[in-house]
């Protein structure tokens, strides 16, 4: 086998970005995270070859605990964010679990390097818990993009999808189960194959699978008939994503955060702590995000802190 295991080049730094290329071409990630990873790898590649390292068959465990080691150095002395070095040492085991074909046995930026663990805890209230700035995102998509992405939006905020799950939904099964069961049943595109039930809770909710079953027609999902998940999410959805930015400040992850802090002002009484909510009942407050947790399609109510806010 030819050096680098065969990917193309004969330096270790070109040959991962060629990995992270062939893995972006099969689907397995985005364009544009294969291109964030590439400058990641370029610089383990960088520090390996002045510790005398110069090619991927020579690159062990080991070798990428002592490299995460000195990057947690760094997060200690307050020279870089403890959720950069962890993607990092994470874009190292990218590369070289592509380039094993799996064997890679993956390197822990925590537990193995003793980078701090990052915050994920979120402090402000998402834009589009703002009805008339989400309100102003919607329109521009439908008007600028399509009613398809619009849809996507759409389903993100009154349902909590992720954008995959409402690309992949069957807007029109949905509508049927959420009128007759008075709950959407979310199984394709989940983290994990998850299946979930979200609960309709509002005639929003049902007014959005209403239009989302318009702009899906004749086809089996939102998501265009000619399309495949990476084109969709490359084109229209980024250019959807774009909009959504502009008009509440997040993307269209952050429209699930809406959805979560309605939900959980509507189970607890009150806003929630990221909104300037105060948690007066501990038990009803833990209750609420666990249910906001299962909602969203996590399986830990500690999640519900990421769209939530802390407990503190």
């Amino acid at each position: 086998m030819s050096r680098n295991f065969g990917l193309g080049s004969r330096d270790m730094g070109t040959a991962g970005q060629y990995a992270l290329n062939n893995s972006a071409r099969d689907g397995a990630v985005s364009f544009s995270t294969a291109a964030t990873n590439g400058d990641r790898w370029q610089s383990f590649a960088d520090w390996a070859k002045d510790e005398g390292v110069k090619k991927m068959e020579n690159v062990s465990p080991e070798l990428v605990q002592q490299y995460g080691q000195e990057l947690a150095e760094r997060v200690a002395s307050g020279d870089m964010a403890p959720a950069t070095a962890q993607n990092y040492v994470s874009a190292v085991n990218s590369v070289m679990s592509i380039a094993t074909k799996g064997e890679w046995q993956s390197v822990s930026p925590t537990k193995a390097c003793g980078i701090e663990q990052r915050s994920a805890v979120r402090e402000d209230a998402p834009g589009s818990l703002d009805r008339a700035a989400y309100g102003r995102a919607v329109e521009a998509v439908r008007a600028e993009v399509g009613e398809r992405a619009g849809a996507v939006v759409e389903l993100a905020r009154e349902l909590g999808l992720r954008s995959k799950e409402a690309s992949l939904l069957d807007a029109r099964a949905a509508l049927a189960e959420a009128q007759e069961r008075g709950q959407v049943t979310i199984s394709d595109g989940t983290k994990g194959g998850r299946e979930r039930e979200v609960p309709i809770t509002s005639e929003g909710q049902i007014q959005a699978l209403v239009r989302a079953a318009q702009a899906q027609d004749g086809a089996r999902a939102v998501m265009p008939p000619g399309e495949n998940w990476q084109s969709w999410r490359e084109g229209q959805l980024r250019d959807a994503r774009e909009l959504v930015q502009a008009a509440t400040g997040g993307g269209l992850h952050d429209l699930r955060a809406g959805y979560a802090c309605e939900r959980y002002e509507a189970l607890t009484g009150h806003a929630a702590p990221c909104a300037g909510g105060e948690i007066t009942d501990r038990d009803r407050d833990a209750a609420a995000r666990l249910a906001v947790a299962e909602e969203l399609g996590h399986g830990r109510a500690e999640v519900a802190s990421e769209y939530l806010g802390g407990r503190s």
